[in-house]
């Protein structure tokens, strides 16, 4: 069996309004205080039960990380951010343990699919296919030939992919970046499907789509 290392070895990149749970740890738990913040404020140096703010990456791709200040994260993958943070508060705490995770990755699916939907990704890896899955996979009247939306340097691009071609898995876009849509347009079938009415359901469902797209886009 053949596996393609560089699929093995994909991790998604921060972007641009991205929630990031960021937790610093330590043997010493005093020394790890001022670099975690909480919603509440933190009483004789007992963590108690507050709950932790999670981080929010600006439209300039940064954040505000107490003590090092504004640091930019986007282009970075998690890893990458723990690595950097590592160093950074080794000056300041003995051994810091640094553990970080996307809170709002998520993925939609839209058009000719069983459970349409925007899907939220605990594991923040997920591949077309597995999210064509989540989504009940295609109707009998999807088109194999998908269309991925995603963001790039500022900029939405719609890529074509035939999920029928097992290119597919060496692809770039076999896993799934933050706020990816997928759409799955209406097959010829279901286009020339005879009679008006079955025509007129076709657009309007088109339309209704087309109108949920934009909603999510404009987000």
């Amino acid at each position: 069996m053949i596996v393609n290392s560089r699929l093995q070895q994909y991790e998604p990149t921060i972007q641009k309004d991205d929630l990031l749970n960021i937790n610093v740890s330590a043997a010493n738990a005093e020394a790890v205080l001022p670099f975690n913040i909480y919603e509440t404020p933190i009483l004789d140096n007992s963590i108690g039960s507050a709950k932790p703010l999670p981080y929010l990456v600006n439209a300039s791709g940064e954040i505000k990380f107490p003590v090092l200040g504004v640091l930019k994260v986007t282009g970075m993958t998690t890893n990458e951010l723990s690595e950097f943070l590592h160093t950074k508060l080794a000056e300041y705490i003995s051994n810091p343990i640094i553990n970080i995770s996307t809170i709002n990755f998520k993925v939609t699916v839209l058009g000719e699919v069983n459970k349409p939907g925007t899907y939220q990704i605990q594991n923040q890896r997920i591949t077309i296919v597995e999210a064509l899955g989540l989504a009940g996979d295609l109707t009998i009247n999807g088109n194999r030939d998908i269309t991925l939306i995603r963001e790039r340097d500022g900029e939405r691009v719609f890529i074509p992919i035939d999920i029928t071609n097992k290119a597919l898995f060496n692809s770039p876009y076999y896993y799934l970046s933050q706020n990816d849509l997928i759409y799955v347009e209406p097959n010829k079938s279901k286009i020339n499907s005879s009679g008006i009415g079955a025509n007129t359901s076709v657009i309007f469902t088109s339309i209704a789509t087309f109108i949920s797209i934009i909603a999510i886009l404009i987000q």
